[in-house]
């Protein structure tokens, strides 16, 4: 989630900030990416404004630019004006960003095709830069389309124009509840905003100290995950923001992105992924990676892009996780070999845990919790990515038709997970539970953070009162004294509630951290709260799998849904969701009845339909049948199986 601050300490001295191309390690290289379909002549102002129209009172400074090191300004008053007009070549759909500060009220940031406006963003007195952004403009060959900004009261500053392209679903949401339907509108808008065109040739290396990057590169398919400052993704924040990524259907970002990291976790670099990577899709961000011992690493990031494949695999049904070579070598390595290698400072019997050196990030760090001085070897966060890491590969390799894989990663799961309760936690509970141990040994237990709150969100802790009363420390935490300070940290908390249905915990954090959105970030040059990327595409992974409790299986062309709807939100509907190649629209009345329409797509799927709570009726599509009950994660649920072909719409109830 976070990109490491410590970094920062490190770039200074570094002498050299080339860009280290990472080859794949095997299967089918990427295809080299064609040209952008539309692209933005000067859009960073660097060559002075080149390519953009500009009246008196418009024009290029070096005062306080965004990025580089020119922006465009506007003097105060009206009818001053920059703007470009681009004839486009192809059909397409495109969302348009730019970086704008403000003196006062009264500008606009507006986009034209052949004069109409298409949208005009009303700017706001904004004195530090935010980001703003038109969505889902339409275009065909031969449109003229005008990007402009328009003077208001105060002077304004805009700088670094982006060019994506709009997301292949645009899902909806209605609801009882206007907050979550203005939450979840925002979110998309403004997570799609972070996607690269493929085929723009951008920076690299850009960052806090190279503003305007070491050279230029073609870029990938790929989003923005990590600070908005910085050319490039990194791996906590990209494995976070991957589920609302895949709502929105970007399943070739998400593949591109996934299969970079796969190709970087090299022998040479003891089965790490590097810690970020220039959009490029290739080459190693500078400021993170200054060799192949030396290099910005972390324990969680290499298990959790294993169990992040998986899911990426069950929303998309895309054979490649299972069968590029590139990919499976890394699921193996990363549960193999990376855990023999990095297990040798803690007895841990029977079982292997994967350790850091407690000597710093760029020596490679056990937890994602970067503050302090613990010196840790094993964390909660690392050793329980390690055993979600195990739980995917027994998933995909069932898949892959590898009944031995499969049964041998689902026992190493099992086994580190008694371990894990039976001795590494200690016995205590709530703030008396062991988070981490330090390379001398010790425990340590209190609050970690992430090695706190990543325990129960992964679903290693047991399901019972201990599990229960750490959820209660962790909210009490994070509610006082505790709280992190970044509001990207505070993403996980809905996550780490809605698994185990605390839905009003979980909206409480959804509510919070949409209302920072305009909050001025801890880190200045980042913007406003809400342009940290993690922010709304969490949001949207909330929404879905969250308060809407999807669960998609599109390999096995089914789903599973439950409803966790907060107190006072009556109904929540869903439309355009996309699994594999199918679209659904969901709809929960309560927690007590669901109703899924299959709106498009070739074969039926598996529906099933969960309730909390042992019920004694259950009915489809008002037809009794006979309840069915199971226990997951300590939960007792009432749940029917349905088949829902393409043109149907089924209603599940309880009660």
């Amino acid at each position: 989630m976070r990109p490491s601050r410590l970094s920062v300490l490190s770039a200074l001295s570094t002498l050299s900030v080339l860009a280290v191309t990472l080859l794949p390690t095997g299967g089918a290289p990427a295809a080299a990416t064609p040209p952008a379909q539309l692209t933005v002549t000067d859009p960073g102002f660097e060559q002075e404004g080149t390519g953009w129209t500009l009246t008196s009172g418009a024009g290029t400074a070096t005062n306080l630019p965004h990025g580089g090191n020119r922006l465009l300004y506007l003097d105060a008053g009206p009818d001053k004006k920059a703007s470009q007009t681009i004839t486009a070549r192809r059909s397409g759909t495109y969302d348009f960003s730019a970086w704008i500060a403000t003196g006062g009220p009264g500008a606009h940031f507006t986009v034209r095709v052949n004069g109409k406006v298409m949208d005009s963003v009303a700017l706001p007195s904004r004195p530090t830069y935010a980001r703003y952004t038109v969505s889902r403009v339409a275009l065909i060959p031969d449109d003229r389309l005008e990007i402009a900004f328009e003077s208001g009261d105060g002077w304004g500053n805009a700088d670094d124009v982006m060019v994506s392209p709009s997301s292949p679903v645009d899902p909806t949401i209605s609801s009882s509840d206007p907050r979550i339907v203005e939450m979840f509108t925002w979110s998309k808008r403004k997570a799609n905003s972070w996607v690269q065109l493929p085929g723009t040739t951008g920076p690299l290396n850009v960052d806090e100290n190279h503003r305007s990057g070491t050279g230029t590169g073609t870029y990938g398919p790929a989003y923005w995950a990590g600070y908005a400052h910085r050319s490039a993704y990194y791996s906590r924040d990209f494995a976070h923001q991957l589920g609302g990524a895949a709502v929105l259907g970007l399943g070739a970002e998400n593949k591109a992105m996934l299969r970079s990291y796969a190709a970087s976790a090299t022998a040479e670099h003891r089965y790490y992924p590097v810690w970020s990577l220039n959009f490029d899709t290739s080459t190693a961000h500078a400021i993170d990676y200054h060799g192949p011992d030396d290099f910005v690493r972390e324990v969680p990031a290499t298990f959790e892009l294993v169990e992040k494949a998986n899911e990426a695999y069950r929303w998309s049904g895309d054979r490649a996780y299972l069968d590029d070579t590139a990919f499976w070598d890394y699921y193996r390595h990363a549960t193999e070999e990376f855990v023999d290698l990095h297990d040798g400072t803690k007895d841990n019997g029977k079982v292997k845990v994967a350790e850091g050196t407690g000597k710093g990030i760029f020596a490679g760090a056990a937890s994602y919790n970067e503050e302090g001085d613990e010196h840790l070897a094993e964390a909660g966060d690392g050793i329980a990515a390690q055993y979600q890491a195990y739980r995917a590969l027994a998933e995909l390799a069932r898949d892959k038709g590898d009944r031995a894989l499969a049964a041998a990663s689902a026992a190493r799961a099992e086994r580190l997970k008694e371990y894990f309760n039976a001795t590494w936690s200690g016995s205590g509970s709530g703030a008396s539970m062991v988070r981490a141990y330090r390379t001398d040994g010790t425990a340590l237990t209190g609050w970690g953070k992430e090695n706190s709150w990543f325990m129960p969100m992964k679903g290693i802790i047991d399901p019972g009162p201990r599990n229960d009363a750490y959820l209660d420390y962790i909210d009490e935490q994070a509610s006082g004294s505790g709280r992190p300070v970044n509001i990207e940290a505070l993403t996980y908390l809905p996550d780490t509630f809605f698994r185990y249905n605390r839905a009003d915990t979980a909206w409480k954090w959804m509510r919070h951290i949409y209302d920072q959105r305009n909050t001025q970030h801890t880190v200045t040059r980042q913007g406003p709260n809400g342009d940290y990327p993690e922010v709304s595409f969490t949001l949207l992974s909330q929404t879905v799998q969250g308060l809407m409790g999807v669960a998609p299986d599109a390999p096995r062309r089914s789903l599973t849904t439950q409803s966790r709807l907060p107190s006072g939100m009556d109904w929540l509907k869903l439309d355009q969701l996309r699994i594999g190649k199918n679209t659904f629209s969901l709809r929960h009345d309560g927690t007590t009845s669901s109703t899924l329409a299959h709106t498009s797509g070739g074969a039926a799927y598996t529906w099933e339909a969960r309730f909390p709570g042992k019920h004694s009726r259950i009915t489809v599509d008002g037809k009794r049948r006979t309840a069915r009950t199971k226990t997951v994660d300590g939960v007792t649920y009432t749940y029917a199986v349905v088949s829902v072909a393409p043109g149907m719409s089924r209603t599940v109830r309880v009660g």
